[in-house]
């Protein structure tokens, strides 16, 4: 007894990969980094990408006294993503 099972589910989180994801398609493209930030930002309705630090508080939720009730829940920390479909293609 006192087992709890969740699931984090992160969207694109802020940092150096979605930098470099991020860096290559706008070279791919043709164009910058910030429009094409702007193409992956409008894929969540708050239009971010996720700290790690959001991650963190997160699991430290889960992991703390006020989460006790909270298992078997998946998680999404990805502000609200509504879709993984590229915008600039038809």
């Amino acid at each position: 007894m006192g087992v709890r099972v969740n699931a984090i589910c992160p969207g694109s989180v802020s940092g150096p990969r979605i930098d470099g994801v991020i860096e290559r398609d706008a070279q791919e493209r043709g164009m910058t980094a910030q429009a094409i930030r702007e193409v992956y930002q409008r894929q969540s309705s708050m239009r971010v990408f996720v700290d790690a630090d959001d991650i963190a508080n997160t699991i430290l939720f889960l992991c703390s006294e006020s989460a006790r009730y909270i298992s078997g829940q998946a998680l999404a920390v990805d502000g609200h993503t509504e879709g993984l479909s590229n915008w600039l293609e038809p």
